[in-house]
């Protein structure tokens, strides 16, 4: 079943790995891809794609880059005649501990993931925003990626982790402006082994290939090609983790308690005098790292 007929895609960092996955998995139900990576990487994935039947195009070059979003939707306009999805994916690494760490590591990475998250959402939102208003409706969206660092917040990881927890917000807030433009925007942690994660010996493939492969970046796939349907079209604004067998549902930021006075302002002393009120008793420590588990 070609669940996504006629649609356009791109895909940003899709030339390996999770990204690559996204690509082929919408090409085989139909979708024309934009392929974009930073190399020839690219190239390949167009080259899978189209040894399969389907359709795509690549495009070499940087999401950090302030054009990149505006050539992307020209090449999908140029190439296929519309956009209808956009899938976030490009990123790199740079890890260290915070007193490690250098500007350029910080900067290269809120470079890559969350300005490059906005460059390309901000030119899909232009177009799809003129679309609306010229009276071209259509179902539109917005598939993010964020990680549990993102999620949970990992040491050894200041600019990733911020960098991804920015991209949560950026969902929500693009969630809020878009809405009535029929797009949704949602955001997914992928628990996969890809060129980011291979240092993980958890993740290292099985032995046998009768083996389930738990961290195959192909298990993110369908839930995020599942997005991207008309099925899908009342779920925006949510994170989830995708890997292996599941898919969780995640939300953080809850409220908990509060305390208040009435029409007056609190004084050091009188919060003081009302911290077991608010917090209860509860643990008031670094949050544990409730990640979800495999099984």
């Amino acid at each position: 079943m070609s669940r996504l007929e006629q649609k356009v895609a791109i895909v940003t960092g899709a030339g390996s790995g999770v990204g690559k996955e996204h690509a082929l998995l919408l090409a085989s139900e139909g979708a024309q891809v934009v392929v974009n990576d930073i190399g020839e990487a690219a190239n390949e994935t167009v080259s899978n794609i189209k040894a399969n039947g389907g359709k795509a195009v690549s495009h070499i070059g940087s999401v950090s880059d302030w054009n990149t979003g505006e050539d992307l939707v020209t090449t999908a306009l140029d190439n296929f005649g519309d956009l209808h999805i956009l899938i976030n994916n490009a990123g790199i690494l740079r890890d260290a501990m915070s007193f490690s760490m250098s500007e350029q590591e910080f900067d290269e990475v809120i470079d890559v993931h969350l300005k490059g998250h906005f460059v390309c959402a901000r030119s899909a939102a232009i177009y799809w925003r003129n679309q609306s208003k010229a009276g071209k409706d259509s179902a539109r969206r917005m598939i993010h990626t964020t990680s549990e660092s993102g999620l949970f917040g990992g040491p050894a990881q200041s600019n990733y982790a911020s960098a991804k927890g920015g991209i949560l917000t950026l969902s929500l807030t693009l969630g809020r402006e878009l809405s009535k433009y029929g797009v949704t925007t949602n955001v997914v942690a992928p628990r996969a082994r890809t060129g980011l994660t291979d240092y993980i010996q958890s993740m290292a493939a099985p032995e046998s290939k009768e083996q389930f492969d738990v961290y195959d970046p192909a298990n993110v796939s369908p839930f995020v090609v599942w997005l991207c349907t008309e099925e899908a079209q009342d779920v925006t604004g949510q994170a989830f983790i995708v890997g292996g067998s599941g898919v969780w549902w995640m939300r953080s930021w809850s409220h908990i308690n509060h305390i208040k006075l009435d029409s007056q302002r609190f004084s050091i002393d009188q919060i003081n005098s009302m911290k077991d009120e608010l917090f209860q008793g509860d643990d008031t420590g670094i949050p544990t790292f409730a990640a979800p588990k495999f099984g």
